[in-house]
C-alpha cells in the first residue's frame, strides 16, 4: 500500500520501522526541529532522524490547515495515512485525502485516556493495565472507530519509559496486521463504548514536584508515571533531585523525613525507597553511587 506516516517522537519510529518493511512510504510528516538540551539548539524529531536516514521524503508543516499544506497532502494520492503521536490536529480535509483514510496508534484501551499522555496518566492513576488501540480517525479527539488492539499490563515496579517500549512494539506489529486486513477488505469497525471515556492531559511540568503529603502509593504512581520524562523530582536545600524508580516499602514518620541510610522516605502513608535518582547535568544512578556523591543522611527532610 501507497501510505503517509505523521508521527514525531520515539514511540513512533518503531511503526515506522515496520511499515517502511512492508509498504511503500510516500511522505513521512513530522513536527518541525525544536529547540532542546542545555544549548537550547533546534532539534529533529525522532522520526525525522528515521526517515532521513532511510531516505523517505520528509515534510513538517506549522499547520495542516493551510489549503496548500492540504493540498500537498492530497497530491500524494496516498492510499491511507498511518498516524502515531504526530502532534498536530488533523483536519476534515486531510482525514479525507488518502483514499482509505487515516488510522492512528493509540497508546491507550480506548475511551479510557483518549488525549495527548495516556500512558503517563495510566501508570499516575494507578491503572494495572494498558494496551493499544488501532482507531479509524474522526474529526474528534480519539473518537473513531476502533480496528483493532491488544493489552499490557502495568505493575508497581512498572515506569512510563519501560511501558513506552513495549506498547511501540505491540503499536507497530498491530498497524501492519491492520493494514493488510484493511488491504484485503476484511477489517472491521467497532465504534467505541459510549461509558468509561476518560481524558489524558498533557502533563504539565508543576505536576512533577513529589508531594510525600501523600501516600506511599501515590508517590510511586507519581514518580513512575513521569520517568524518564519529565522526571519527578524533589528539594534538598538548593539541590533538585530527579527520582526515576522506587519500591513502596513500611515505614512511618513525618512526611518528607529520610527513615533510614538507604534512601527510605516518609510519606503520610508508609515509605517509599529511592533506587535510581538523578542529580541536575549528570546520569541517572543508583540509590548506592547517589550515596557516595551526596550527603542525605537519616533524620534528613527534604521536600
Amino acid at each position: 500500500m501507497r501510505i503517509v506516516f505523521m508521527g514525531t517522537p520515539a514511540f513512533a519510529v518503531t511503526a515506522l520501522q515496520r511499515l517502511l518493511a512492508a509498504h511503500e512510504i510516500a511522505a513521512v510528516y513530522t513536527q518541525p526541529p525544536r529547540p532542546a538540551g542545555r544549548g537550547r539548539k533546534a532539534r529533529p524529531s525522532a522520526v525525522q532522524v528515521f526517515a532521513e536516514q532511510h531516505g523517505l521524503p520528509v515534510r513538517s508543516p506549522l499547520s495542516l490547515k493551510m489549503p496548500d499544506v492540504q493540498a500537498e497532502f492530497a497530491a500524494l494520492k496516498a492510499d491511507v495515512a498511518v498516524v502515531a503521536a504526530y502532534g498536530l490536529i488533523l483536519p476534515q480535509a486531510v482525514l479525507d485525502a488518502p483514499r482509505l483514510g487515516c488510522i492512528n496508534i493509540h497508546a491507550s484501551l480506548l475511551p479510557r485516556w483518549r488525549g495527548a499522555a495516556p500512558i503517563q496518566r495510566a501508570i499516575m492513576a494507578g491503572d494495572t493495565g494498558s494496551g493499544v488501540t488501532i482507531m479509524q480517525m474522526d474529526a474528534g479527539l480519539d473518537t473513531g472507530a476502533m480496528l483493532g488492539r491488544a493489552e499490557a499490563a502495568i505493575t508497581d515496579q512498572t515506569t512510563s519509559g519501560e511501558l513506552h517500549e513495549v506498547l511501540a512494539k505491540m503499536g507497530g506489529e498491530l498497524i501492519v496486521t491492520a493494514l493488510d486486513r484493511l488491504d484485503h477488505g476484511t477489517l472491521k469497525a467497532t465504534p467505541q463504548p459510549t461509558t468509561g471515556v476518560v481524558m489524558a492531559a498533557k502533563i504539565d511540568k508543576a505536576e512533577a514536584r513529589i508531594d510525600f503529603n501523600r501516600p506511599a502509593r501515590d508517590v510511586l504512581r507519581l514518580i513512575h508515571g513521569l520517568s524518564p520524562y519529565p522526571g519527578a523530582w524533589f528539594a534538598h536545600g538548593a539541590e533538585r533531585i530527579k527520582v526515576l524508580k522506587v519500591e513502596a516499602v513500611s515505614g512511618q514518620g513525618a512526611p518528607g523525613t529520610i527513615l533510614d541510610d538507604r534512601l527510605t522516605i516518609a510519606c503520610t502513608q508508609g515509605a517509599v525507597r529511592l533506587l535510581t535518582v538523578q542529580r541536575a547535568g549528570k546520569g541517572p544512578m543508583s540509590a548506592e553511587e547517589f550515596l557516595r556523591g551526596y550527603a542525605l543522611p537519616k533524620a534528613s527532610v527534604v521536600a
